[in-house]
């Protein structure tokens, strides 16, 4: 399959002189600096624009009172602060507590993404709260085989149909960086893993509810699931709405 340009929205080699390449060494601290057109949802030193919130269908979180999502809110926000930190341009978590939510929802958008795990360690990313692009321990040693591990992480391991598990193996080993790109247009999801394309233009499957399409707007989640997780460099361009018919642009 052909790599389609449209994802990043740039050239590739335009891509990595602004975001650096997956799997390279620890850089020192620094404030991350978005490629055009994109924001950065983490500012490398603290946890503003995020909060604490778990597995939780968006529809009935939006439809509490407002007195009791206040209280779920303070309940999860300590949880949040004890098991989540920034620490040298990294969001950290260790494998506890409640995900890494964006205090703002989104329609479409381009994710971009870096993250490092560790050996048992599961997780994933929601988009508009809706589960998800899969992170694993892809070994055998992680005793998920038998759920599609060993075909690699970012597929939509949530969908019953296309994308369920990713196109090819692209997950680098333990200790170094793996860069997701994700672009959701509709209810379309397109995942490149390292570069290499593992879902190609799936449509994301609601979870919370099969018989309705996916909500049109929603949080970014970062799960948390038994192992630490870091994640950096943290980037999203939102796509306005009349863009979305635009068709693909292949390379020459």
């Amino acid at each position: 399959m052909m790599m389609r340009r449209w994802l990043i929205g740039l050239p590739l080699v335009a891509c990595f002189a602004v975001l650096p390449a997956a799997g390279g060494a620890d850089d020192a601290a620094v404030e991350p600096v978005p490629p055009p057109g994109f924001i950065a949802l983490f500012n490398g030193k603290d946890l503003t624009g995020w909060k604490g919130l778990g597995h939780v269908d968006p529809a009935k979180y939006g439809a509490l009172s407002p007195e009791k999502r206040k209280a779920l809110d303070e309940k999860n926000r300590a949880a949040f602060i004890k098991h989540w930190r920034a620490e040298k341009g990294e969001l950290v978590n260790d494998g506890k507590g409640p995900y890494a939510t964006t205090t703002k929802d989104y329609g479409d958008f381009e994710l971009w993404i870096e993250y490092k795990t560790v050996p048992k360690a599961d997780s994933g990313i929601y988009l508009r709260g809706m589960p998800q692009v899969q992170i694993w321990d892809t070994t055998k040693e992680g005793g998920k085989w038998h759920h599609g591990a060993d075909k690699g992480s970012g597929g939509l391991w949530n969908n019953q149909g296309k994308g369920h598990l990713p196109l090819v193996f692209a997950d680098r080993p333990f200790g170094q960086w793996n860069l997701l790109k994700i672009k959701m247009v509709g209810d379309r999801v397109t995942v490149y893993l390292n570069d290499k394309l593992v879902v190609d233009d799936a449509a994301l499957e609601n979870y919370w509810n099969r018989k309705k399409p996916p909500y049109a707007t929603g949080p970014i989640q970062l799960q948390t699931h038994g192992g630490e997780i870091r994640w950096r460099y943290i980037f999203l361009r939102e796509i306005p709405r009349e863009q979305q018919a635009s068709p693909p642009q292949e390379p020459n």
